[in-house]
């Protein structure tokens, strides 16, 4: 995103020069110095950090293909209103050309979004009484209308399915770091246990997703509302890992245009997961304490999930 230099006044003697280039250094991310008591310098390093895009994805019958979801690092997906499904993905990795169709914020992701250092949020806009609460959140709010050049309409698809981001255009590239890894997930070989499974639905009133294991592919492929679904190319959108969220969802105080009420999706507190990771089922916890905390995965023996490399869908399970 965006850098912005340190600049300081340059010392006259060599050693006040050498406290500038250091603290310098550490002020941008990259390696640094750190004085000790006795006045010697110690090298230090500082651990890089994802820089998150986090793109509200519409993904209804009208909405599909979506273009760049393959990419994402994490996927979440959300009910909406009327039963409905919308989905978050979050970039850091490897982020693509062209993410869309992209759709309108909820209050649910402003609190999810906390678990990253000041992500950007892309958008299309939101209802009027949320747009302060979006301003107010830790993030980098993108709608249409403060990056105009940053989002397209296809003449491919009808409105509202059409609208699309070129994050190149933000400017927002890709990283060497992975979100997931960024809010702690791990990525390492299969804890013990688990139980073999080929298959898992989660349905909402007005959507369905289902997750078959693919042993050819080594991907748990996607289905949405009984139909495969596919990427922008056509191919089978599948994933490394399935992460089912058992979460209380509640009324907020938001409703749509058409009057329904917006669901509010509690990310923190305290639960009961599954993980879908190698043809394998694995019964874990999740606990977040604050919204400010990242959320931890555990597994029975109180140890911390581990996933496949790939993709992780985080699907919010109401209980």
């Amino acid at each position: 995103m965006h850098t912005s230099g340190i600049k300081r006044p340059v010392a006259a003697s060599l050693a006040a020069l050498t406290l500038v280039i250091t603290a310098a250094c550490a002020g941008s991310g990259g390696g640094g110095a750190t004085p000790s008591p006795d006045g010697s310098v110690t090298p230090t390093t500082s651990a890089a950090r994802a820089d998150v895009l986090a793109v509200k994805i519409d993904n209804v019958a009208p909405a599909r293909p979506p273009t760049g979801l393959e990419n994402a690092d994490l996927v979440y997906v959300e009910q909406v209103e009327a039963g409905l499904s919308r989905i978050l993905a979050a970039y850091s990795s490897d982020v693509p050309s062209v993410i869309g169709p992209v759709r309108s914020a909820r209050e649910t992701d402003l609190e999810l979004l906390r678990q990253f250092d000041k992500p950007t949020l892309a958008y299309s806009g939101a209802q009027s009484r949320l747009l302060p609460s979006i301003e107010a959140a830790p993030l980098d709010p993108l709608p249409p209308s403060k990056a105009p050049n940053a989002y397209f309409r296809s003449p491919d698809r009808a409105a509202p399915h059409n609208l699309y981001l070129r994050p190149e255009k933000i400017p927002h590239d890709s990283t060497d770091v992975n979100a997931a890894e960024d809010i702690g997930l791990r990525f390492a070989a299969a804890p013990a246990g688990g139980t073999p499974v080929d298959e898992r639905t989660v349905a909402y009133p007005s959507a369905r997703f289902t997750f078959t294991w693919s042993a050819d592919s080594g991907r748990w492929l996607i289905g949405m509302d009984g139909s495969p679904a596919r990427t922008a190319s056509g191919e089978r959108l599948g994933t490394a890992n399935v992460l089912l969220q058992n979460v209380d969802v509640h009324p907020s105080r938001f409703r749509d245009r058409g009057g329904n009420t917006t669901p509010f999706t509690e990310t923190v507190g305290s639960g009961s997961a599954r993980v879908l990771r190698d043809g394998t089922a694995y019964d874990v916890s999740w606990e977040r304490d604050t919204a400010a905390s990242a959320t931890e995965f555990t597994t029975n023996d109180g140890k911390p999930m581990t996933f496949a490399d790939g993709q992780i869908w985080i699907v919010f399970v109401p209980k």
